[in-house]
């Protein structure tokens, strides 16, 4: 009869001890991690503010002449730029006593050259303190929001 080599017990308890410690410690350092970032998200998210403005100041620029213009649009209207057709839905600001952000909801149409019918090349939101968030991708023209403010 062939004899059955048999691993001892320490050997075992030890592995399991082991990967049982690891997992505990990843369990623990999770919950670690989620307790402040769940801080961080609860304080910061009940401390925001956005005051709504009713005017936006971009800055255009134009990738053929590298010339930059600022544009000023009020929400609601439309404003051109090359051929560009730019209209501000939605535009607002953090008070001073907060860190400086802006954002709006722009639709921009591209007119064309052609005489066609305009088509929509960006809608969406943009931030002045991050403007590669969310950015209008068009090989002649770049935008960027400088501030929303209300008159």
């Amino acid at each position: 009869m062939p004899q059955v080599m048999r691993q001892p017990a320490i050997i075992w308890s030890a592995i399991h001890a082991k990967s049982g410690h690891v997992s505990v410690w990843r369990w623990r350092s999770m919950l670690v991690a989620i307790a402040c970032l769940w801080t961080f998200l609860a304080g910061s998210a009940g401390a925001t503010t956005w005051i709504d403005g009713n005017k936006a100041r971009l800055q255009a620029l134009d990738k053929i002449t590298a010339r930059i213009s600022t544009v000023e649009a009020p929400v609601g209207a439309a404003r051109f730029y090359g051929t560009l057709e730019i209209t501000i839905n939605r535009c607002a600001f953090h008070p001073p006593e907060e860190p400086p952000e802006n954002a709006a909801f722009i639709t921009v149409r591209d007119r064309g050259y052609d005489g066609l019918a305009p088509k929509q090349v960006f809608s969406g939101w943009i931030f002045s303190s991050s403007p590669a968030i969310s950015a209008l991708e068009h090989p002649v023209y770049d935008l960027t929001l400088l501030a929303c403010f209300a008159d």
